[in-house]
């Protein structure tokens, strides 16, 4: 069950702790275990939506009753289906009026997996997490050149301070890159087909934000 009420309900608030504020940067995060994705990639407006509709990520076990060792991929409305009463358009369009508004970026950060697939790759280093997001919310990203991923059509920063080219070029980390391109080739007809759910009642230019198919 969840609920939300204004603040003024909690005793001894502090309103010196209001952020007061709105953030110039987002951050969606996912977990790939299918170590295909970007460890980082900046998101136009619409590719912010279709990501926010998606809700991509992996269930890892541990963290729901009844998985089992292998991670499941899944996809969740908005980051939180079950509790969407409107067509998740509506959230994602109230999402992209603040972020013109307020000039904010979308970061869609990946936690998962590098090197290959869970039991093959490994997970991404923390550090190396951590110093992108400090990169991006600090600016310095905004002085990186950037790459346009083939399927996805996300730009993909080619270097950052203390982190590895290859975590950032995921297909170099990779022992067979035919075998990457195969696995992200299929990842994509995944976003494609479950999109399928939500194309009734979304914009053209949302659509067009899905990825390509190699």
């Amino acid at each position: 069950t969840r609920c939300s009420y204004p603040i003024e309900f909690i005793p001894n608030v502090i309103e010196e702790g209001y952020v007061r504020t709105h953030p110039k940067n987002v951050i969606f995060l996912t977990c790939d275990a299918s170590g295909v994705m970007p460890p980082i990639a900046r998101l136009t407006p619409e590719q912010a939506q279709y990501h926010f509709i998606s809700g991509y990520t992996s269930k890892i076990a541990g963290t729901e009753i009844g998985l089992g060792i292998e991670p499941q991929i899944t996809f969740s409305a908005c980051f939180g289906g079950p509790f969407m009463v409107r067509h998740p358009f509506d959230y994602s369009e109230m999402l992209k009026q603040r972020l013109l508004k307020h000039n904010a970026t979308v970061w869609l950060v990946n936690t998962g997996w590098v090197g290959g697939r869970f039991g093959v790759g490994k997970r991404i280093s923390i550090r190396h997490t951590r110093n992108l997001l400090n990169a991006a919310l600090d600016g310095k990203l905004d002085k990186i050149k950037f790459r346009k991923d083939k399927l996805f059509g996300y730009e993909v920063p080619m270097s950052c301070p203390d982190v590895p080219e290859d975590v950032l070029y995921p297909e170099n980390s990779w022992g067979n890159k035919d075998e990457y391109w195969k696995k992200y080739d299929a990842l994509a007809a995944r976003f494609i087909e479950n999109f399928k759910l939500f194309e009734n009642g979304c914009s053209k230019e949302v659509i067009a934000a899905s990825p390509k198919r190699l």
